[in-house]
């Protein structure tokens, strides 16, 4: 008999698969997939290939099946976000199939009819995606993580359950995903003595070795020896103070409301902090975290009095800004760096409304990871395009790695944990590990967003406390970095990479108490096997008083913004126009030691869209700036990073694409940051986007391309990188240049 968790996945994916609307589909897979897609030497004038093992499922016939075949294409849904994936986090895909050398189904039988379904591999439940027959068939949407497909001959189109003769059948590319032979495949991963040839190709001198304290790693996920036996190359940097108890403690933050014209003091400073049983030693912007919430209005100009009182040299960048470039706050490309004890003065104008946030842009993997950053909220000169709430609420979401003493070491010549970036095993929502909120029967409350991890994703949503087989509370997005999309959508969760911001209106229908909850996915690379990760970030408390006035119609409505199509009209006719740039995102791993580079070598074979979860700690601990070297490459140059030379002028729309190189020895995603400009994401992967608002950031999915049509509306020199702060400090960056029209 089936389980209620069973029968909660057939309803949840018959609902999926009923009325599903027509979309633009992705280009056709081929008629059958490349017989090899391991990485090889690619030719730098050419972008990747199309990687065509993540995006298709190739149909084979089974005895009966005679000459019939096929290929299944998988698209992302239509979706506000980058990666479409279900509240519990699974990823989501539209099937379609083309089939052909189906023959007459009655020749196997008593059966009129071809019909489609999908299976995880414990084949429970079997779920019916509808009948098929040669040529192109939408086979509707699937998010089961590991699936077969198959093809069945049945007495009736219209059958629920398959009882006939199988003919085709094909596999998920997640199928492909098995546990790791190391031994054959990564022989020194299996060999452990320390400086032994675990070592091999890795220089460990006396900067590495016993001062570095083991770092955690999750208990399910043994490493082997020779990983085990690994050291960064750099030297461990801790901030310490020769009496932390003399510190300030560390305060909320405040909201400070500046008028046009108006000057605020900003401080970067040491403070005491208490996270999750532990004393800390951390940063903060005026002795808070976050630091102040800056609430000005759209069009003013404030002045800020920027002074430096931490050990390191640092700036202070206006992420999402489209400011004066001297004021960008990028050491060494818009100004000198800040140094300690040392002043600089900001002058900040705020040309479009929205939610933005500041933070500094210099070794921003240990100053932003220990606690400077704050959010500016923006209010709009005319406010009438947005819906009505009750109240808004500014969040800022990280996390920290911490281990049974305090933060992990950072790397000092060089950042470590270059691979994946520094995954935090303590999750925070404006600084706090159990943020709370009050709120009444009804309210809707507008949730600002901001991500201002290292680089996590998160997948964030609204669940009942205790009733996690309930569906969680529907969300209306609004807006995200520099403003509203076209038309509000209603979504089960949000996808928020680093450095991203989104708006969401939630309406909290009863008394209870409601949990924030991050639901993802990961991968346990060693097994093959994914991993759940479901994490409590926050509560909200619904009392029973009813919320005055009443805004569930307002709620319901999801409002067309004419301002912001109109804006994006003009841009519309070059949205199918020819590319003027391309650039590639990938590693080079060279030096990295034998051990990691042979474990990495086999994981081509599946790649997760999103790393939303840090299972490969070890290696990825180990691993420095130095050793992995992140790049951007413009292909049709062969030019990588600072050496990109692009230049245009103010007026010069131009659409770029980037392509997240699948032969890469490690793949993952990308969220690409442009300084001082606003963009349109134009597609992915071949579909168009149907729902557009301006960006700064855009997460690039494993194995993804993406089109932008990127505005030059703002003179000066401006920085383009990835906003994972390991891959930026690992060179993951260039430079171009906006001059004024003559």
């Amino acid at each position: 008999m089936p389980t209620l968790s069973t029968l909660a996945v057939r309803l949840a994916l018959a609902l999926t698969m009923v009325a599903t609307p027509a979309v633009a589909q992705a280009p056709a897979c081929p008629a059958s997939l490349p017989t090899s897609t391991a990485p090889g030497a690619a030719d730098p004038a050419a972008p990747p290939p199309t990687p065509w093992d993540l995006r298709c499922i190739e149909l084979f016939p089974t005895a009966r099946g005679g000459d019939a075949s096929g290929m299944i294409t998988l698209s992302r849904p239509p979706s506000p976000f980058a990666v479409t994936v279900t509240p519990e986090g699974r990823h989501v895909h539209d099937l379609t199939a083309r089939i052909r050398g189906l023959g007459d189904p009655a020749d196997l039988g008593d059966y009129a009819a071809w019909v489609a379904w999908a299976t995880p591999l414990a084949l429970d439940p079997v779920v019916r995606l509808g009948p098929v027959t040669n040529g192109q068939v939408p086979l509707g949407r699937v998010d089961f993580s590991k699936y077969l497909i198959w093809i069945t001959a049945e007495a009736s189109a219209d059958v629920t359950e398959r009882t006939g003769p199988l003919v085709l059948r094909g596999r998920s590319p997640s199928t492909r995903m098995d546990a790791h032979d190391l031994l054959a495949t990564a022989p020194s991963a299996t060999q452990g003595a320390p400086g032994g040839d675990a070592m091999a190709g890795h220089d460990h001198g006396a900067m590495a070795g016993a001062d570095w304290p083991m770092p955690p790693a999750d208990p399910d996920i043994p490493m082997l020896p020779g990983i085990m036996a690994l050291r960064p190359d750099v030297s461990p940097l801790m901030l310490e103070v020769p009496d932390a108890e003399a510190l300030p403690e560390v305060r909320e933050h405040t909201v400070v409301t500046l008028p046009d014209g108006g000057t605020l003091d900003l401080e970067a400073g040491l403070v005491r902090k208490r996270v999750a049983g532990r004393d800390l030693v951390m940063l903060a912007f005026n002795g808070q975290h976050p630091g102040p919430l800056i609430r000005v209005e759209q069009e003013s100009t404030i002045f800020v009095n920027f002074k430096n009182e931490t050990p390191f040299s640092t700036a202070v960048h206006w992420h999402g800004l489209r400011l004066d470039n001297r004021y960008d706050g990028v050491p060494g490309l818009t100004q000198d760096p800040v140094r300690p004890g040392e002043s600089f003065r900001y002058t900040i104008r705020f040309p479009d409304a929205g939610i933005y946030w500041y933070h500094p842009h210099h070794r921003e993997d240990i100053q932003q990871e220990l606690g400077l950053y704050g959010n500016m909220l923006v209010d709009p000169l005319d406010d009438d395009g947005w819906s009505p709430v009750h109240r808004d609420e500014v969040l800022m979401l990280d996390d920290l790695l911490l281990d049974d003493q305090g933060p992990v070491p950072f790397g000092e010549e060089a950042a470590n944990y270059a691979l994946m970036g520094r995954f935090g095993t303590v999750q925070l929502v404006n600084g706090e590990t159990e943020w709370s909120t009050r709120a009444r029967a009804g309210e809707v409350v507008r949730f600002h967003l901001t991500n201002a991890s290292n680089t996590r994703t998160y997948n964030l949503s609204w669940r009942r406390a205790g009733e996690a087989a309930e569906p969680p509370l529907p969300l209306k997005v609004v807006a995200t970095d520099v403003g509203r999309f076209e038309r509000e959508e209603r979504v089960e969760s949000v996808v928020l990479a680093p450095a991203q911001r989104y708006v969401v209106d939630v309406r909290f229908p009863q008394a209870g108490r409601w949990e924030l909850v991050n639901h993802v996915h990961g991968i346990n690379h060693r097994m093959g096997v994914f991993l759940e990760e479901r994490s409590v970030m926050g509560t909200v408390d619904v009392s029973a008083e009813p919320a005055v006035p009443d805004l569930t119609a307002d709620f319901e409505m999801l409002r067309t913004h004419d301002d912001v199509v109109a804006d994006i009209d003009r841009y519309r006719h070059l949205f199918d126009g020819p590319v003027d740039h391309e650039l590639v995102m990938t590693l080079e791993g060279g030096t990295l030691p034998a051990p990691i580079r042979e474990s990495m070598q086999w994981d081509w074979v599946y790649t997760h869209p999103v790393e939303w979860t840090g299972t490969m700690s070890h290696m990825n601990w180990a691993s420095d700036a130095r050793d992995a070297r992140w790049t951007i490459r413009e292909p049709s140059t062969g030019r990588e990073n600072r050496a990109i030379d692009w230049r245009f002028q103010v007026g010069d729309v131009v659409k770029i694409r980037v392509h997240n190189d699948r032969s890469a020895i490690h793949v993952m995603q990308h969220p690409l940051h442009i300084h001082g400009q606003r963009f349109l994401v134009v597609s992915q992967d071949g579909v168009p986007t149907e729902n557009l608002a301006w960006k700064d950031t855009v997460l690039l999915p494993a194995g993804s391309t993406t089109d932008i049509l990127l505005e030059l509306s703002n003179p000066g020199r401006w920085m383009v990188h990835c906003h994972i702060a390991e891959h930026l400090e690992a060179g993951m960056t260039f430079v171009f240049e906006v001059e004024e029209a003559p």
